[in-house]
């Protein structure tokens, strides 16, 4: 029997959680011109105006044309031009063409959101069946990871442009004179403990705290041996060492597909660092604010490395990388919290005017609401630093399943499930990674050779016996 989800103040805060999330994209493509949302500057990235239809596409989709009674689609192309990988639904555009759809125009887009922004919006304010209270709350997750595509992939198209123009100005606040702290170690004893997320049954409308993709669940024992984390990133500057150590010519430290893929793609440094004699260093790296100095981001985390290029680097430094259980289990004890109250429009502008308000969270984090745009180098504070945001980290872990995995029924069961062959998982977030979309379960997952993305590296190792 369904479940009706009455227009309480449950159902008035996902309105609102809607509404800034989908603010919250506005704000993330503002700085951009109609021509630079065009470019698709690789076959893994998309066009930022490809983003913004898609994300509407989602919920017409899964939500309106399903729950909304008398709902009328804005075009009925859209329905295949803007699918991106859900084969039951029907054909789609090769994802590497993105860039030709110079029709529809912007405005077009734009007028899109509006017309589903306005139907979404008329829903929310009636009963909602509880699927479609749960369709939404997954919708905007998942518009929440296409924020962090947007500037992932305008990172990338701007970089390709000879120009290399910055996303944005540099905030006033920076600095760059902070000192990463010494690498530490952490201790952890291990024995079996809880992985994964266990969802609350109580909350059909999935609020922020209760949230989890299918790929998190469901929550199982695992056994872990003692290990050690490192208590931060590893930093530009030690990753230059590994450089300057010839550590790109040396396939000892390689695995074999790594060393095929270095071969190929002739990897000397991580992606965006470019040699520059005027530098000390030697080298220059782009950013989201412009090309910098590396002799400026040198204690900043290393960032945009390949699985490959992290591991790499942990044998040349006699460690490895940690399983994603290991982080897990550490993370999950920082005491992250999520909360409905902190999905405020207010806190999302690019870059932050005046002071930023702090993301909602227990412990320091380098997320999109900071408005860095980049890492930044860990504080000196004692314990785990930069578990959140940040960089992605790789972890040594393949992406399959948790033992009684199931995915959702019909189309968007192909939302992860379908993805879970020769990828490895990342964890933890990225300094463009919303606040409310992070947690300890949070399994992201790309191929070994993804640079692109804001990924680096923590180190980690067995207990000394």
């Amino acid at each position: 029997m369904t479940q009706i989800v009455e227009a309480t103040a449950a159902a008035t805060s996902l309105l609102a959680r809607y509404k800034a999330v989908r603010h919250a994209t506005k704000h993330l493509f503002s700085p951009l011109s109609p021509e630079d949302m065009m470019v698709q500057s690789s076959p893994e990235a998309s066009p930022v105006k490809w983003h913004l239809a898609h994300t509407s596409w989602f919920f017409e989709t899964f939500v309106l044309r399903e729950f909304a009674a008398g709902y009328q689609p804005y075009h009925p192309d859209f329905h295949w031009l803007f699918n991106s990988y859900y084969n039951s639904l029907g054909e789609m555009p090769d994802k590497k063409l993105r860039a030709s759809f110079s029709r529809p125009p912007l405005d077009a887009i734009l007028a899109y959101r509006t017309h589903v922004d306005a139907a979404m919006t008329a829903l929310m304010q009636h009963p909602l069946e509880d699927e479609a209270a749960r369709r939404i709350a997954l919708g905007l997750e998942h518009e929440q990871q296409h924020q962090e595509l947007i500037a992932t992939d305008i990172k990338h198209a701007l970089f390709t442009n000879p120009l290399h123009p910055a996303y944005v100005q540099a905030p006033a606040k920076e600095r760059l004179d902070t000192i990463a702290p010494p690498l530490d170690w952490i201790d952890y004893a291990g024995d079996l403990t809880d992985i994964g997320f266990a969802p609350d049954p109580g909350d059909p409308l999935q609020s922020v705290s209760s949230f989890a993709f299918d790929n998190e669940t469901p929550r199982h024992h695992v056994y872990l041996a003692p290990y050690r984390l490192a208590t931060r990133l590893i930093t530009c500057a030690e990753y230059l060492a590994f450089i300057d150590q010839n550590g790109y010519n040396r396939p000892e430290l390689w695995l074999s597909e790594g060393w095929t893929t270095n071969r190929a793609e002739s990897w000397q440094a991580p992606l965006y660092w470019r040699r520059d004699e005027a530098t000390n260093s030697g080298w220059s790296i782009y950013t989201m604010h412009g090309f910098r100095s590396l002799d400026d981001l040198s204690e900043t985390p290393v960032c945009h490395l390949s699985f490959f290029e992290a591991d790499a680097y942990a044998r040349w430094a006699g460690h490895r990388l940690p399983t994603e259980f290991e982080w897990e289990h550490a993370a999950s004890q920082l005491g992250l919290q999520r909360k409905e109250v902190d999905l405020q429009p207010a806190l999302l502008t690019y870059p932050p005017q005046n002071s930023p308000q702090t993301p909602p969270l227990t412990v320091q984090a380098n997320l999109i609401e900071t408005g860095n745009l980049h890492p930044t180098p860990a504080s000196a504070l004692p314990g785990l630093q930069q578990i959140f945001g940040d960089v992605w980290e790789w972890t040594s872990s393949g992406y399959t399943g948790y033992p009684g995995y199931k995915p959702l029924p019909g189309a968007l069961g192909e939302y992860n499930g379908k993805f879970m062959s020769s990828q490895v998982i990342l964890r933890g977030g990225s300094c463009v990674t919303p606040a409310t979309h992070i947690r300890a379960t949070y399994r992201n997952f790309f191929s070994p050779s993804t640079r692109w993305q804001f990924s680096g590296l923590r180190l980690a190792q067995d207990a000394p016996k």
